[in-house]
């Protein structure tokens, strides 16, 4: 399994992915799931992709090969708008679905597969979506300025609480690492190394992309802060004033 996250925030857009795919406890590997499509002053687009690896690659192939559609080939590089670039994407999902989908479904295999795609192209605005099996697609907005994709039950509720558009940056990133860590810490699936991603609002070219390791200073730094903020946060809340009534004779 996985766990992504995207945040479109007022300065800018935060990528988080993590690194880890599983088939059993005996057969882990590590491939990248962030998908960087970048020209510098003119676009900047970036998909993190769940699901069944050998889709989520077979989706990616397909779009730097470029689909043919109304006697034009498209592709990410070429496409005019970001909403026209989750359209690709997810006519490039439902061609594989065409190819793949049935005989997965002879192997009992599900089409599993979905992607959050974030970016922004010259003179359009910058925007995050989730691209689901079917092809159809949400948008993040400010009220709700982040989405995930994968295991995303355990690192949902440090978003629900503390994510806002107004939100700086870079404190964007601290919040999808807490986020990234309370889900390594619970499902065994997802797993180091993982990749972020920074861009920069109108700035039409990446930030910062790095790859975090256990040996990463800052990483580890955070979660053991984080940890001992949980236990001081729990020692100091009052317990509770309604103990049970005592029995009398």
């Amino acid at each position: 399994m996985t766990y992504c996250v995207g945040l479109d925030l007022k300065g800018g857009m935060v990528l988080l992915s993590d690194t880890r795919t599983n088939a059993g406890v005996d057969n882990i590997s590590t491939f990248s799931k962030m998908h960087v499509f970048e020209k510098k002053g003119d676009r900047v687009i970036v998909l993190l992709g769940a699901g069944n690896l050998a889709t989520t690659q077979a989706v990616v192939n397909l779009l730097n090969e470029g689909l043919e559609i109304d006697g034009k080939v498209r592709t990410l590089a070429t496409v005019k708008t970001m909403f026209r670039a989750a359209e690709l994407v997810g006519e490039a999902i439902r061609r594989v679905y065409r190819m793949d989908g049935k005989s997965m479904e002879d192997h009992n295999v599900s089409f599993d597969v979905s992607f959050l795609m974030g970016g922004q192209i010259r003179q359009g605005k910058l925007s995050l979506f989730e691209i689901y099996s079917a092809g159809n697609f949400i948008e993040a907005t400010q009220d709700t300025p982040y989405l995930q994709i994968g295991e995303h039950k355990y690192g949902k509720p440090i978003l629900d609480r503390t994510a806002r558009f107004e939100t700086e940056l870079y404190d964007g990133v601290k919040l999808a690492l807490v986020s990234m860590d309370s889900t390594l810490r619970s499902n065994l699936s997802v797993g180091l190394p993982i990749d972020l991603l920074v861009y920069r609002r109108d700035s039409l070219e990446i930030e910062l992309k790095r790859r975090i390791t256990e040996s990463d200073d800052y990483f580890r730094m955070l979660r053991e802060r984080w940890s001992a903020a949980l236990r001081e946060a729990y020692r100091t809340i009052p317990q509770p004033s309604w103990p049970p009534a005592k029995e009398t004779a």
